[in-house]
């Protein structure tokens, strides 16, 4: 147990309302046999983690790719660029506390509360993507351009909102175990996991064949020169554009196919005590009850800047691969070879966090990034030694997606102990987490991209001047390790640790079996009429 924590951690007797713990003094309830656990069958695992593929698919292309799209493809300048990045990021963090006041508003109906927001979000969301990676053809008009894409982007961006946030809430619905939920949550960082493999082979592998031409120098003779190869140039640049499309085109179709197999192989469910309810708890109300719940301000707080580190090199790894590095050839495939080594990983971390714990597992698996960033640092370009470190930083990116998801159902559980009566409130708890990151990914994409600009970035350059080098090194490498180990350091406050957690699950259990056999009749009648 961490110092400091000693104090916060409480028996499961204390965190019981009075007439609950009457209630199991009672030896009617003594004597009732123990409720059967609850079991998530493997189908029902695969089919509740695939739906998390979409969000990751789309997001890790958009991520690696979107940056070095608009400026090199799109031809869209890097102040312009930087606003795009930063508005649409932005505006995808403030709709996920709106659509998540939508969703608590909703009604529950034959489908659920949340799957109707997947449903009928998904055709709309593929078509925004489509069109952010298509190049219209305007007039010269660097304005319409910076029009196009920060209209779909914000919107594609609102659309997939209105996927994820129900589905990230969906966690706590697939089942009222911790263990079911924890394992679902493994499956489904897996499959998420896979799914980022899935967008970086598709995007990278499909635009990497496409010869995008660039600029030897932007003297004049370059321009003299560019103008008598004009037509060659144009033939390329338009072959890359439609590499992006098709990449486009597949990963929409991978999208919609996720997305049938969650809403046919998913079936939300209630929790006993939520049904006895006779007054929905307000969203503002709701609001302030999790903003001022301790554990879930302190884990926002430490995966913040964890994440923002992550997103610092998510976004500017293809350009520092290809202009400090000088592999414009291969970062497709380094990107590959970490994903692939953190979908193989996520298991191992998954029994990590079993065997000793989530804190540890936060330690350990975010801390090994560090020497990795640092050998980046010093080391010189060396195709071989950057596929290692590749290799084996896909371990700590593994360690990144499971852990944030798998500890925040242990917050929602403590809120749910601490306000028995407080229901509806998941979808504000995921809606503010992600809130809180996108927002830091808005702003780490815009800061990026402008300071690209002042360091004198050349639009289409085959390389790039000594201080661009330098700024993109110190994106994907100092920067990152300053906002981890402040990340850590913050991670110290969380006070939900092993020991904390298994006292939740047994005066949760309690809750629920005193809920069940107190109201088991009025409990059915109010689903039946739900449902109806």
């Amino acid at each position: 147990m961490a110092k400091g924590e000693g104090s916060e951690s409480v028996s499961a007797a204390g965190l019981l309302p009075t007439s609950i713990l009457q209630a199991g003094e009672r030896p009617a309830q003594v004597k009732k046999e123990p409720k059967k656990k609850q079991q998530l069958s493997i189908c029902n695992k695969l089919c509740y983690a695939v739906g998390g593929a979409p969000y990751q698919v789309t997001g890790c292309a958009l991520g690696f790719f979107l940056q070095i799209y608009l400026l090199d493809v799109a031809q869209v300048d890097p102040f312009s660029a930087s606003i795009i990045l930063f508005v649409g990021r932005a505006w995808d963090a403030f709709t996920d506390p709106l659509v998540g006041f939508c969703i608590s508003k909703s009604s529950w109906t034959r489908l659920g509360r949340l799957m109707p927001w997947i449903i009928f979000s998904t055709p709309l969301a593929i078509i925004a993507y489509f069109l952010i990676w298509f190049v219209p053809d305007f007039p010269e008009s660097h304005a319409y351009l910076f029009l196009w894409y920060l209209l779909f982007y914000c919107l594609f961006e609102t659309l997939v909102t209105c996927f994820h946030v129900p589905y990230s809430a969906l966690t706590m619905f697939i089942s009222t175990e911790q263990s079911e939920r924890d394992s679902a949550t493994a499956y489904r960082m897996t499959v998420e996991v896979l799914g980022t493999v899935l967008g970086t082979a598709i995007q990278g592998q499909i635009v990497g064949q496409a010869d995008t031409p660039c600029l030897q120098d932007p003297s004049g003779s370059a321009v003299a020169s560019e103008g008598a190869n004009r037509t060659h140039s144009t033939t390329s640049l338009r072959k890359t554009q439609n590499a992006y499309l098709l990449a486009a085109g597949v990963i929409a179709s991978i999208y919609v196919i996720c997305a049938v197999i969650l809403v046919l192989g998913v079936r939300e469910q209630r929790e006993p005590y939520e049904t006895q309810q006779a007054e929905p708890l307000s969203f503002f109300r709701g609001l302030r009850l999790v903003m001022s719940h301790g554990p879930y301000v302190k884990l926002i707080a430490g995966f913040l800047f964890t994440s923002l580190a992550f997103m610092l090199v998510e976004g500017n790894f293809a350009l520092f691969c290809t202009y400090t590095l000088g592999f414009r050839n291969e970062f497709q495939n380094l990107l590959l070879a970490i994903m692939l080594s953190a979908t193989f990983t996520i298991p191992f971390w998954q029994w990590f966090l079993t065997r000793f714990g989530k804190k540890t597992a936060v330690y350990v698996g975010i801390s090994s990034a560090v020497p990795f960033l640092i050998l980046v640092a010093v080391m010189e370009s060396n195709l071989i030694v950057t596929y290692v470190v590749a290799v084996a930083a896909g371990i700590s990116v593994a360690a990144a997606f499971l852990l944030p998801w798998s500890m925040l159902p242990d917050v929602i559980d403590n809120f749910h102990l601490k306000h028995p009566h407080s229901h509806g409130t998941e979808p504000i708890f995921f809606s503010f987490y992600v809130f809180f990151t996108k927002f830091a990914s808005g702003i780490s994409l815009g800061i990026s991209t402008l300071s690209l600009d002042f360091a004198g970035y050349r639009t289409r350059g085959c390389s790039q001047p000594a201080r661009v080098r330098f700024t993109l090194k110190m994106l994907v490498t100092m920067a990152p390790i300053v906002l981890i180990l402040l990340g850590l350091l913050l991670f110290k406050l969380y006070p939900i640790d092993e020991e904390r957690r298994r006292q939740n699950k047994k005066a949760l259990q309690a809750l629920r079996e005193e809920a069940s056999s107190s109201g088991c009749s009025d409990t059915d009648s109010t689903e039946l009429a739900s449902i109806l």
